[in-house]
């Protein structure tokens, strides 16, 4: 498996704190967090990878402005039902809030100052955002996929991606969702038809083929 150096980029999905904390907003919502933390070993060998070869990295954030003029009240009122009010006061300040210390990316993973950071509203990174049109100016045509979580932002997202026409590869084992049947269930859905939607690939595969220059 090879790669084209310039014309690849590591997306990571939403690897914050409200998100991945204890205290934070998933885990507000009932949500176990520590199956989506198992993965950052993996996601920080992807990153350290990828910033040795210099592989073009992204980094994503889900959260709505401070006075919440971008929060729709469909995703309002479904987040209040799950527990967790967007915008209500947490032990991480206002969930899903920019700005507030739940919605930074984890510090094992902070974005260095020339890595960009896509601030997100919705669930795709494409929506309401200026990725796109980052990628397209970068030549970037192939995406490496990781973070959180499996089915819904990086699912999301990638669906997205494939009908922009982009390559996607989902890194299986650095991405995570709450329930582990579920997220086997949204890798299969990437594998499936011969690669419907991309393909699916570990962190070691990818990491190797950095490695050997491609």
């Amino acid at each position: 498996m090879t790669f084209a150096h310039g014309t690849t980029a590591l997306l990571i999905i939403d690897m914050q704190r409200d998100f991945l904390d204890p205290e934070g907003y998933i885990a507000r919502t009932g949500v176990d967090v520590r199956g989506l933390r198992a993965i950052i070993p993996n996601v920080r060998r992807l990153l350290d990878a990828a910033r040795a070869k210099d592989i073009r990295v992204i980094h994503t954030r889900e959260g709505h402005r401070p006075d919440l003029s971008d929060l729709s009240s469909v995703k309002a009122r479904r987040a209040a039902g799950a527990g967790a009010a967007i915008g209500s006061m947490g032990p991480l300040g206002r969930l899903l809030v920019r700005g507030e210390p739940g919605h930074a990316i984890i510090a094992e993973l902070e974005p260095l100052s020339h890595e960009p950071v896509i601030d997100k509203p919705g669930f795709g990174a494409f929506y309401a955002t200026d990725l796109e049109q980052l990628l397209r100016v970068s030549g970037i045509r192939t995406l490496i996929i990781s973070g959180v979580t499996t089915d819904i932002c990086v699912h999301s997202t990638l669906r997205e991606a494939v009908d922009r026409g982009f390559e996607c590869f989902a890194v299986g084992d650095a991405c995570a969702a709450g329930d582990t049947g579920i997220h086997e269930a949204m890798l299969a859905c990437i594998d499936g038809e011969g690669g419907i939607l991309g393909r699916v690939v570990s962190t070691d595969a990818v990491v190797t083929a950095w490695a050997a220059g491609g």
